[in-house]
């Protein structure tokens, strides 16, 4: 029988690397196998768990929530056109901007090793010790945390910002533009009191859950958008091997985002088996209570903050074209590839 239950230490087990992690200058998290293959962090139980926690679930009746790229609505922006345009024209400090700002936020994530999750049990009616749910406060969120901005514990080791940081640095050079500004929060913003059937404090880890289980699910279609731009031939030509590395460094981050998607998208899926004690002496089923406000949280990252992203990205790529010589030309080009693409 598979092993359901795990201890903090357990949770937070690393793989034995033979080489440490290293590029572009940057000591990093993880480590590098007897076989050149990339060891991602405190993975050597967290996947076996999340397995675990899967099988049991949906043996019990209670299928996944759906945590793929296809809860978007909204393509990339710029597309793929759009940016070898921009790249090839010389300008590079769209792609560029993209990669800070997703280190700055990534550094953001270690605020999830200093939050104090409180035990679901207090407010669910079964038993939790076996499910994920039941593990978030036992080192599941604070290793999530750790691979987003680094461990507290072993701050020698840069995280997904450091990587983000190092693959920026690979295809451009450090400081090849100056940092933008950096949006205040990619969540969804404060809606109010959306379950208050449960307590507070248990309602807003429930949101910041599904919030950053979305922002995951973004993610992965910036891997793979970055990956095809990295690795194309046609671009970076005076620095193709630097290019390689970089692709190969959002590959390493991919690797490491998945756990999160897996065990978020675990918790969020158990809950809509589980019943929950109601502040009022009551209970309330998981899934009546789950599905409204998860399909409200896709809609607002596939849909709405998207559209405003884009927004907020066409306005700042035409105000610098703007500024140069030829930019008027390179936007009016720029412009007719998303016509284009809206045609087909």
């Amino acid at each position: 029988m598979a092993k359901l239950v795990y201890s903090r230490d357990e949770v937070m087990a690393s793989h034995e690397a033979a080489k440490p992690h290293e590029a572009a200058g940057y000591l990093l998290h993880g480590g590098i196998a007897a076989d050149g293959s990339y060891l991602s962090p405190r993975t050597l139980n967290r996947w076996p768990a999340v397995h675990a926690w899967q099988e049991q679930l949906t043996k019990n009746g209670w299928p996944l929530i759906d945590a793929s790229v296809q809860l978007l609505k909204r393509g990339n922006y710029p597309s793929i056109e759009q940016q070898r345009l921009l790249l090839k024209n010389g300008y590079g400090e769209s792609l560029w901007n993209s990669l800070t700002i997703t280190g700055i936020i990534e550094a953001r994530g270690r605020a999830l090793c200093d939050l104090q999750a409180p035990d679901f049990q207090q407010i669910i009616e079964d038993d939790i010790s076996q499910t994920c749910t039941g593990h978030l406060h036992k080192g599941l969120l604070y290793a999530h945390g750790a691979d987003e901005g680094g461990d507290p514990d072993h701050p020698e080791f840069g995280a997904h910002d450091a990587m983000w940081f190092a693959a920026r640095d690979l295809l451009f050079g450090a400081g090849a533009y100056p940092v933008p500004e950096v949006p205040e929060s990619i969540g969804r913003p404060d809606q109010g009191r959306l379950m208050p059937q449960l307590p507070e404090g248990f309602e807003q880890l429930i949101l910041l859950l599904m919030n950053v289980l979305m922002i995951e699910v973004r993610a992965e279609s910036f891997f793979s958008f970055c990956c095809e731009i990295m690795r194309d031939p046609t671009l970076f030509t005076d620095r193709r091997a630097d290019a390689e590395m970089a692709a190969e460094m959002v590959e390493r981050i991919r690797i490491d985002e998945a756990i999160h998607v897996g065990y978020l998208q675990t918790a969020i899926s158990e809950m809509r088996s589980f019943t929950f004690k109601a502040v009022d002496g009551g209970t309330v089923k998981g899934k009546d209570l789950i599905d409204p406000i998860w399909e409200g949280m896709v809609e607002w990252h596939a849909v709405t903050q998207a559209d405003f992203s884009r927004q907020q990205s066409h306005d700042a790529i035409k105000a610098r074209l703007e500024t140069t010589p030829e930019g008027k030309r390179l936007f009016t080009q720029f412009e007719a590839l998303e016509h284009k693409a809206h045609a087909a």
